[in-house]
């Protein structure tokens, strides 16, 4: 393992990253942060998990001055969820640069408050090529003073037709810019991407994580059960903390969630059919162990980007292998083990066919377990919601120091802290949570007092 420490740079950098718990870097770190910080273009091989978003983030932030005036940095990301995941990524490493205005332009926000964010003057734009696109022609958002431009997951970005939009974004920069482009895989289309933006680009590839080794298939035959009924029985053989069950349609989304829900479960859907406010709060709720069961689309899972996820369950097959492998590749992150199971009846031959060829080979079918008298897990966390965030200079410290000085909670009951502008966000364990809200809307964070509620599952 190679340390942060060897890298060129300062010390506030290196005791920031070691706050945040990063000491030895991740091998696309080690192979690309040293040429980056050198000012050279990588083209980068790494999916999500492999610490990518640190790397270039360190990258974009050590060419940043702040408060200059226009922004030094663009972020492009195929889905909204990534953005504010690279986005609240960004911010945490930022804290050595006091006053770092990072901004992140979606769709599905307010595009009025995206104006009026850009109009005072911003350091770091990460976003969407729609919606960035749309601040640029309509001359709300100058690039020209652009030191660094990150394509994310450049591969997805050209799988949803972003192609024309992105290069119109890539054109309107400086030409000696510093580009840096990742992608978990390398078709033509993403070379021809490099070709035509990069400067004799260094290619970097992280070793490949062999996490489908540790990925444990379980095959069930549903035979004449009716579905979600064996679904749940599933859900209550195996206990997983975590899960995200995939049908092909948004319509079986809702009726198997509403299912789950009536059986005891602590289940939602998650597809396109939803406003962008409730899709938020089903990814937070599940990142902070506040939800155990996700059902959703394919499309709707792109957005989902979690290390920990316990299982990865088809209630519907599939349509082809390569979708099955995207399915699967959401669990056993970051080194761990993860379980995936497959519904499958009658109808579901042929793509069944395809699997055991692949990666269904060896598998072989079992019955549905019976009927348990176990009662369904609850989530291990509750969420809880403070209504004061960056505008207000909350910060994830004043949260801590308030809830174990002032309530007197542990530090071990206390899960991930997310801020955004208006709006904070903490995971609380479910045992303390009914004292914790209780103090928190009694107690002062930074001599002010902000109202507090528990986050709640979206409605159907």
């Amino acid at each position: 393992m190679t340390s942060f420490s060897t890298l060129a740079l300062a010390q506030p950098w290196l005791d920031n990253l070691a706050r945040l718990d990063y000491h030895d870097m991740t091998p696309i770190q080690a192979l690309a942060l040293p040429t980056m910080l050198a000012g050279r273009d990588v083209l980068g091989q790494a999916g999500t998990g492999t610490g990518k978003t640190a790397a270039f983030g360190l990258a974009v932030l050590a060419r940043i001055t702040p408060r200059c005036g226009r922004p030094g940095a663009l972020v492009l990301c195929p889905t909204r969820e990534l953005a504010a995941q690279v986005a609240d990524e960004l911010r945490r490493l930022a804290r050595p640069l006091p006053h770092t205005r990072i901004v992140t332009l979606c769709g599905g926000t307010s595009i009025q408050r995206e104006r009026a964010t850009l109009e005072h003057g911003v350091d770091v734009v990460v976003g969407t090529p729609g919606r960035v696109h749309d601040h640029l022609v309509r001359e709300r958002l100058d690039l020209g003073a652009l030191q660094t431009v990150v394509l994310d997951e450049a591969d997805r970005m050209l799988e949803m037709g972003f192609v024309e939009v992105v290069s119109a974004i890539v054109a309107a920069t400086p030409a000696r810019r510093q580009t840096l482009l990742f992608s978990a895989t390398f078709p033509d289309a993403v070379r021809a991407l490099s070709a035509t933006f990069q400067r004799d680009a260094v290619h970097v590839e992280a070793p490949v994580d062999d996490a489908a080794a540790r990925v444990t298939h379980a095959l069930y035959d549903v035979g004449a059960l009716d579905r979600a009924t064996a679904l749940a029985r599933i859900l209550g053989h195996h206990r997983p903390a975590s899960a995200v069950v995939f049908c092909n349609l948004r319509e079986t989304c809702d009726v198997v969630a509403a299912q789950l829900a009536r059986a005891g479960f602590a289940a939602v859907a998650l597809h396109g059919g939803m406003d962008q406010h409730d899709r938020n709060t089903v990814l937070l709720l599940l990142r902070n162990g506040s939800l155990r069961v996700v059902i959703a689309t394919d499309v709707a899972a792109r957005g989902i980007d979690i290390d920990d996820l316990g299982a990865v369950i088809n209630y519907d097959l599939p349509h082809d292998v390569d979708t099955f492998v995207h399915r699967i590749g959401r669990t056993a992150r970051a080194g761990r083990d993860g379980l995936a199971v497959t519904l499958h009846g009658s109808t579901d031959r042929g793509v069944l066919e395809a699997l055991r060829r692949g990666p269904l080979a060896g598998v072989a079918s079992a019955p549905v377990p019976e009927a348990g008298d176990e009662r369904p897990p609850q989530p291990a966390m509750i969420t809880i919601a403070i209504q004061g965030g960056r505008s207000d200079k909350l910060r994830p410290g004043d949260i801590v120091g308030a809830l174990t000085t002032a309530v007197g909670l542990a530090a071990a009951d206390i899960g991930p802290i997310s801020i955004t502008d208006r709006i904070s966000f903490v995971a609380l364990t479910a045992a303390v949570g009914p004292r914790a809200l209780a103090g928190l809307n009694r107690v002062p964070i930074k001599n002010r007092k902000f109202r507090s509620y528990q986050v709640a599952v979206p409605s159907p």
